[in-house]
């Protein structure tokens, strides 16, 4: 193919690791301030209340920590990308366009702008992204009762 598909698929792939790395960074400072939090909070007169005060930041952290996990299965999976592979049927890191929409099959974080042009990104788990998995150019997709067309792949 040519090297215009190429590099539309290279943006696409920095912008995915962009907002990825953006989400992990926010993460990580809610969990510092949360660390903070805990070092800073005092043993008070009302003690229940400064325990529970402490089991609350807990929870908050535990929680940031699973979001700092997925984050990082999320990375996974954009590291497993190879923007110089081009296809013919889609698959991890393909990018669809569709008479419809057009797909960049990464991970789920929603639209994408690259100048005039909008795609989806989407992960392979999810119903469209299994429907549109191995399917190739002229094959046609059923989802909600819509019926499209893929019109390019790479």
């Amino acid at each position: 193919m040519t090297k215009d598909n190429t590099e539309i698929k290279q943006q696409l792939h920095s912008k995915c690791l962009f907002l990825v790395n953006e989400r992990f960074e926010v993460i990580q400072r809610q969990i510092q301030q949360i660390q903070e939090s805990l070092a800073s909070e005092t043993k008070s007169t009302a003690g229940d209340k400064h325990e529970t005060g402490r089991a609350m930041l807990q929870l908050e952290r535990e929680k940031a920590g699973q979001q700092l996990a997925e984050i990082n299965k999320v990375k996974q999976v954009l590291s497993k990308i190879d923007s110089h592979i081009l296809s013919s049927k889609v698959s991890l890191g393909s990018v669809v366009y569709t008479t419809q929409a057009n797909y960049f099959i990464s991970v789920s974080l929603g639209e994408l702008k690259l100048e005039q042009d909008s795609f989806f990104a989407i992960s392979p788990g999810t119903p469209i992204g299994q429907l549109l998995l191995g399917k190739a150019v002229g094959d046609k997709v059923t989802f909600r009762s819509q019926m499209f067309t893929i019109t390019k792949i790479f």
